[in-house]
Order: C-alpha cells, then structure tokens, then sequence
C-alpha cells in the first residue's frame, strides 16, 4: 500500500508546509534520508496552543500536548515529501527527536513524543519504528509547547 493510500485510509490529510519562521528549510534530502527542521505543531499557520507542559493551572496538559506532537508529526511528513517530490517516495522513519517545552517539575516528555511515534507507526507500520529522544527545554520557539525533528528515508 502506498503512504498516500494509507493516510487516506486513515482520514489523514497533509497540511500545507509551514512557513520557516526564521534562515532555514523545512526539509533537507541527502543520500536516502530527508531530515525536517523543527517542526511545530502549526495548524492553518497558527499554533492552536501555546505555554509550557504540565500540570496545573495555565500549563498545556499533557494529553493536548501529545495531541500537539501528533499534528508536528504531520507537519514533518508534509516537510519531507515537499523535499524529496511526494509523500509515496517516503518509505519509513530512521529517528524522531521531540522537545517540550516543560514546566518545572514535568517529566512525562516521553509520553507527549508519543504523539509523534503513534501517528508515524500508524502510517508505516514497521517501518515507522524509530529511534528517539524525547527532551524538555525551558522554551520553544513562538511559546509552542513542543517541537519535532524526524529524519525520513525515502527511495
């Protein structure tokens, strides 16, 4: 089956690319892999939430967050088909690396990456099992609460 078969299937349609809010790509190919820059969870060029994840009043909870990986996640796929001429030239997921923008005290940065882990192992199977990291930073660019870089392969 063919990734645009399968987001189909899945009722997942791809956003336009993001901007670059600063000097950089979204998305760069070498060899038969295409890193993404970071990539926020942007949707119709706003970012839906904003602040630090955590719990307790005015913090992103954690499920929002993890909901939020999961949009950054489609925001890197977009990214990376853009580059490399078609989201059916991606064939899996080498590595993700998810930043939170965490308050003090939050350690569930591994549970809001997941987000981004799900939503790619949904689309590509075995394929999209990866390596990780999964980091909590003091801030994000724009106040977003997370962030992600994914590297592709592609044929």
């Amino acid at each position: 089956m063919t990734v645009s078969a399968r987001l189909a299937e899945l009722g997942i349609e791809l956003p336009a690319v993001a901007a670059p809010v600063a000097a950089y790509i979204p998305a760069k190919a070498h060899g038969d892999v295409v890193q993404t820059s970071g990539q926020l969870p942007f949707v119709a060029g706003a970012l839906p939430q904003t602040g630090k994840v955590g719990d307790g009043h005015g913090l992103v909870p954690a499920e929002d967050a993890k909901e939020l990986a999961r949009t950054s996640a489609l925001n890197a796929l977009a990214a990376a088909a853009d580059a490399v001429g078609g989201v059916d030239r991606i064939t899996g997921v080498l590595k993700v690396t998810g930043f939170v923008a965490s308050a003090p005290g939050f350690t569930g940065q591994p549970g809001v990456i997941n987000g981004t882990s799900e939503v790619l192992g949904e689309i590509f199977g075995e394929a999209g099992r990866h390596s990780r990291s999964a980091v909590g930073v003091a801030e994000l660019p724009l106040d977003a609460p997370v962030e992600v870089e994914v590297a592709f392969l592609f044929a």
